[in-house]
């Protein structure tokens, strides 16, 4: 079964570039659907209310299938276009950027104008933090403790957090597994532990690890 990760902004940011003496200042923000985006960027406007452009794109919805962008007074094509480009690119879901730009006197011709906004764009994004939100399965295993440390070991080589462990006349984890990977695991659990372990399967959701700690959604 594919698992295929979302791609989403998990906390926005902003970055700024400066292209012959033009400022171009990206501002990113999640949102989860038009009026949100639409309300952040009325509020960027009335932030940097006297730049002379605010141009804007964002995408909504787990296949993308809203998509908006606004060139806010440059030429046809050189702004919102490219910034939304960036986001498709890089398969992002649900946000939206606004780059204001305080004009520095120099023309900066139509494909100068493409790079700037896109690369004010990337500039945010690096200051923002974008996670990987997938599907998953809550998993508790009881054990005693001639088996934890073989669970341990596994989990160790398949790179699965254990989310709680409570220790008393036997050991009890409660863990995270990518939904693909779950049989696999349970079945080299049991191997290890010659059966001895007990499963409880839990419910199905969609999860994130960020820092080393899981995010549920």
């Amino acid at each position: 079964m594919e698992n295929k990760a979302t791609k989403i902004l998990y906390q926005g940011g902003s970055g700024e570039i400066v292209e012959k003496k033009s400022r171009f200042i990206a501002t990113l923000e999640k949102i989860e659907s038009e009026e949100e985006a639409l309300a952040f960027i009325a509020r960027i406007k009335k932030q940097y209310w006297d730049a002379r452009h605010n141009c804007y794109a964002f995408v909504a919805g787990k296949n993308q299938e809203l998509q908006r962008c606004s060139d806010d007074g440059e030429p046809n094509g050189t702004a919102g276009r490219p910034m939304l480009d960036v986001l498709l690119r890089e398969e992002l879901h649900n946000l939206v950027v606004v780059v204001t730009r305080y004009f520095g006197g120099t023309l900066l011709g139509t494909g100068g104008l493409v790079r700037a906004y896109q690369k004010a764009v990337q500039e945010g994004l690096r200051n923002s933090i974008v996670i990987e939100k997938m599907a998953g399965k809550i998993l508790e295993i009881a054990t005693d403790y001639n088996g934890v440390g073989k669970i341990q070991y596994i989990l160790g080589q398949q790179g699965i957090t254990v989310m709680d462990a409570v220790y008393s006349d036997k050991v009890e984890l409660k863990l995270m597994i990518p939904i693909e990977r779950f049989h696999i695991l349970q079945e080299a659990v049991t191997e290890a532990t010659n059966g001895t372990a007990v499963f409880l399967p839990g419910e199905t959701v969609e999860f994130a690890s960020v820092d080393g700690k899981i995010l549920i959604f």
